[in-house]
């Protein structure tokens, strides 16, 4: 039985095949992977938001990003 490829340690080739599928071919760039690659995801935030971002930044003596990856590990506790 496969398990969950989005929270499984070390997903199985094809664990996103059916995700893929419904995503415009446009968009997607297939290769063969690199072991020692890195991803980066770019977070842009405008507005309201961006100035609650600022305060929250400056409350804790962080840089925005600093924040941003706080919210994120939590979230991911908050559902496992």
């Amino acid at each position: 039985m496969m398990g969950d490829p989005w929270t499984d340690p070390d997903p199985a080739p094809g664990a996103f095949d059916d995700d893929l599928a419904g995503l415009d071919p446009r968009y997607v760039d297939a290769h063969e992977g690199d072991r020692s690659a890195t991803l980066r995801i770019l977070v842009s935030v405008e507005g309201e938001d961006a100035e609650r971002l600022q305060r929250l930044s400056e409350q804790q003596g962080k840089r925005s990003a600093e924040v941003i990856a706080g919210l994120l590990r939590d979230a991911d506790r908050t559902v496992a």
